[in-house]
């Protein structure tokens, strides 16, 4: 603690936040050195706030994560991550600033001034096309210079992708709360939401899990999902969720109908989605292969396809084929109207007496 002598008495000049780090982390006051302006964002972890170092005048994200629920070493893991990754070009910037309060642990990153992407997303509708494909190469290329470094995220999800630009030029990774070595066993705690993978959502409470970037490859494909509709493709990687479940039947090739909600895409992009959201791990491809599909076209025109034409074409043609038969039947004096199983085997029987 640094003082300033003065003729009457001893005037103590608080230390700034830049001489407080991770290996040296000094106990300060939050509005000593910092103006709050907001709150950015806030979760089960704690808030992020704006805020202007008084000392520098630069805008910055502070995120404060309360020592009630906050272990000293958890703040210095997820610290020393987020240090550690900055440096690439699509991981939001960490500053070697963090220090403790009386009631929480701080951390100092750079601002984002549109958001995160969570709320570009339009609910029911999704983004256009080629936004998609901007944010995706970026977000994949922020994944893969983790896992080559041995690290998975582990939360893929549209709120921790922040906009640094307002086209998506620009976006970059953050929240490294959950990131852990690749290979680490872990037990299961929470619950599952519909970016987890199967393996994980098969797992009970308290199993133990290893940590594997295939987990983000997943999480990677059902966040393209989000961002091309607007919407989730099921609650739960799970086969008690009906959409999984039609989805796995169709990506294990068990059934060739595309489900309803995937039929917007078109063959190539659905290649892809069949390999990032491959249930067996083993299967399931790297993030990297997203390069192989960014020239392709993804979605199909609005209008319908000929294949999906054809296909009610062929609906119609069955149900005016039956009303034609119905009609038949009655002109012979046969009733119609009683349950359809019984309905189907007169049919047929009078078919084969004909």
């Amino acid at each position: 603690m640094m003082t300033e002598l003065k003729s009457d008495s001893i005037r103590v000049i608080p230390r700034s936040p830049r001489c407080s780090t991770a290996d040296n982390l000094l106990r300060l006051t939050l509005k000593d050195h910092y103006d709050v302006t907001k709150e950015l964002g806030r979760g089960t972890y704690g808030q992020v706030l704006f805020a202007k170092c008084k000392e520098t005048g630069k805008n910055v994200a502070l995120k404060v994560l309360p020592k009630s629920n906050t272990k000293l070493r958890e703040f210095e893991r997820e610290f020393r991550f987020s240090y550690f990754l900055s440096p690439h070009s699509n991981v939001v910037d960490t500053y070697n600033v963090a220090f403790e309060t009386r009631t929480a642990f701080v951390f100092a990153q750079e601002y984002a001034p549109y958001g995160d992407l969570f709320e570009k997303i339009p609910p029911q509708q999704g983004m256009a096309e080629k936004d998609v494909k901007n944010v995706i190469k970026q977000v994949s290329a922020a994944l893969d210079f983790m896992h080559s470094n041995d690290l998975v995220h582990r939360d893929i999800k549209p709120e921790n992708i922040l906009i640094f630009e307002k086209d998506f030029s620009k976006v970059k990774l953050t929240d490294f709360g959950m990131t852990r070595k690749e290979g680490l066993v872990l037990r299961k705690v929470n619950g599952s939401i519909p970016y987890t993978p199967p393996e994980v959502c098969e797992a009970v409470k308290n199993e133990s899990i290893t940590v594997t970037s295939i987990g983000d490859v997943w999480a990677f494909g059902v966040l393209l999902f989000c961002m091309l509709t607007g919407n989730f493709p099921w609650e739960n990687a799970e086969i008690s969720d009906i959409y999984y479940n039609e989805f796995s039947l169709w990506q294990k090739r068990k059934c060739t109908k595309i489900p309803s909600q995937w039929r917007k895409f078109t063959p190539r992009i659905l290649r892809f989605f069949r390999k990032t959201l491959e249930s067996k791990v083993e299967r399931r491809c790297n993030v990297k292969e997203v390069k192989k599909y960014l020239s392709d076209t993804w979605l199909k025109p609005s209008a319908p396809s000929i294949a999906e034409g054809a296909e009610e074409e062929d609906i119609a043609a069955e149900v005016e084929q039956n009303n034609q038969l119905t009609s038949i039947l009655q002109s012979h004096g046969i009733d119609t109207k009683f349950d359809k199983r019984l309905r189907e085997r007169r049919i047929s029987e009078w078919l084969l007496a004909l």
